[in-house]
C-alpha cells in the first residue's frame, strides 16, 4: 500500500493542492510516486500494489499509475491522518487475503538503490511473517535533524528461522520531533534511527493489534474485510473516524515492534533545501536546474519549471522558484515557512 495523499505546501509554487510533492518531477528523473512504484518491480506483483490517495489528486495518480489495475487505486473521502488511512489499507488487503503480509510505503521519498531497498524489504517481510511483530524501517541519522521523528532501538531481536542480512532490533520507544539539543543527544547515543514511515506486518498480526489498541480502527478494518461494497462502507464510515497518526494510535502501544536499519540511500526531499542537494552547482554555491548568471551572488537555490534563464545580482541565500503563473523569492533559512505564504495566497494559486 503506497500512501499518496498530502498537500502541496512546501514546494509552492511548483506544487499545488492537486499536485503535491509525490506528483512532481523535481529532479528530471520521473515523479516520486512513479519511482516508488517502479522500485517494487520484481518484489511485489503489479496487481498487488495498492495506492491510497484523495479525491483532488485521484485523476493525476491514476494517470501516473496506469499500469496498475484501476480498482487498486482508492481515494479517501476525507482527510483523517495516517492511522485511518493505514486501517483502510489493512481492510482492503484483508478482504483479498486475510493471511497476507503487507508493506506500507510513503510515495514521496527519494531512494536510488533499488536492490538494497528490496533486500531490506524481503528481510522485513520474513521477520513479520515469522515473528508476529510489527516491523518498521529506520534510517541511520547523518545529522541531528530536529524535524524528523525518531525510533529508539534496543537489543537485537531474538528470532527463529534463518539468519537475515538485516537483523531487526527491538524498539524501545518512538520519539516525536525533538528540539535541537535532544536531536544532538539522539545522534550521539548511536541507538536512534529516523522514522521513515515504512511499516511491514502480517494481516493477522496488525488486525489483532488494531483490535487491542485502536478498536475503532480495528472494527473499521474488519468491516472492510467483510464488506460486500467496499466503496460504500468507506464512504459511510471513513469520514467519521478519529484523525490520528499511526504512531500514536498503534505503534507506540503495540505488543512488539521491531526496527530494521536501512542499508539503502534515503532522502525525504522535504523542502527546497533538500532538492538543492541534487541540483547542479553554478558559481559560488548556487544550486540550480536551469541556466543562471550569478554576479556577486552565493548560496542561492534557483528552480525554473520552464527552463528560463535567471540572473542573480548581489544576492545571497535566496530561494527563487519560477512557474508559469507565479514566482517565489524567499530567504533559504526560512524554507520551512513557505506554508505561511500558501496560507495567504488567492485560491487560483493553490
Amino acid at each position: 500500500m503506497i500512501l499518496a495523499g498530502g498537500s502541496g505546501t512546501r514546494f509552492w509554487p511548483l506544487s499545488r493542492n492537486s499536485k503535491p510533492k509525490q506528483l512532481l518531477d523535481l529532479l528530471d528523473s520521473g515523479t516520486l510516486l512513479s519511482q516508488t512504484i517502479n522500485r517494487l518491480e520484481g518484489l511485489i506483483p503489479r496487481e498487488n500494489i495498492l495506492i491510497l490517495t484523495n479525491a483532488v489528486q485521484e485523476d493525476a495518480v491514476r494517470h501516473l499509475a496506469s499500469s496498475l489495475p484501476p480498482e487498486n487505486i482508492f481515494a479517501e473521502p476525507a482527510r483523517r491522518d495516517t492511522a485511518p488511512a493505514v486501517a483502510l489499507g489493512v481492510g482492503m488487503v484483508a478482504a483479498r487475503d486475510p493471511e497476507a503480509s503487507m508493506i506500507i510505503l510513503p510515495s514521496d521519498q527519494l531512494i536510488l538503490d533499488t536492490a538494497a531497498f528490496q533486500s531490506v524489504m524481503r528481510d522485513a517481510l520474513a521477520t513479520a511473517s515469522q515473528d508476529g511483530g510489527l516491523v518498521t524501517v529506520g534510517i541511520k541519522p547523518t545529522w541531528a535533524c530536529p524535524s524528523y521523528g525518531y525510533v529508539e532501538r534496543g537489543e537485537p531481536a531474538v528470532l527463529e528461522g534463518p539468519e537475515l542480512a538485516h537483523h531487526p532490533h527491538e524498539v524501545r520507544r518512538f520519539r516525536e520531533k525533538p528540539d535541537p539539543a535532544q536531536a544532538e543527544e539522539f545522534l550521539a547515543s548511536g541507538n536512534f534511527a529516523w522514522n521513515a514511515g515504512m511499516f511491514i506486518w502480517s494481516i493477522p498480526t496488525v488486525m489483532a493489534e488494531l483490535q487491542r489498541h485502536a478498536p475503532e480502527l480495528g472494527e473499521f478494518a474488519k468491516e472492510l474485510q467483510e464488506s460486500a461494497d467496499l466503496k460504500a462502507t468507506v464512504a459511510s464510515r471513513f469520514p467519521h473516524l478519529t484523525p490520528i497518526s499511526i504512531d500514536y494510535a498503534l505503534l507506540e502501544k503495540a505488543s512488539r515492534v521491531l526496527n530494521i536499519e536501512a542499508s539503502f540511500d534515503w532522502d525525504d526531499v522535504g523542502s527546497w533545501i533538500s532538492v538543492a542537494k541534487h541540483l547542479q552547482s553554478e558559481g559560488d554555491g548556487n544550486q540550480t536546474n536551469t541556466q543562471v548568471t550569478p554576479i556577486d551572488s552565493a548560496n542561492n537555490i534557483v528552480f525554473s519549471a520552464q527552463d528560463k534563464h535567471i540572473a542573480l545580482l548581489g544576492v545571497d541565500n535566496l530561494i527563487v522558484v519560477q512557474t508559469a503563473d507565479a514566482i517565489l523569492v524567499a530567504d533559504r533559512e526560512r524554507a520551512d515557512e513557505i506554508k505561511k505564504v500558501v496560507a495567504q495566497l488567492p485560491k487560483n494559486l493553490l
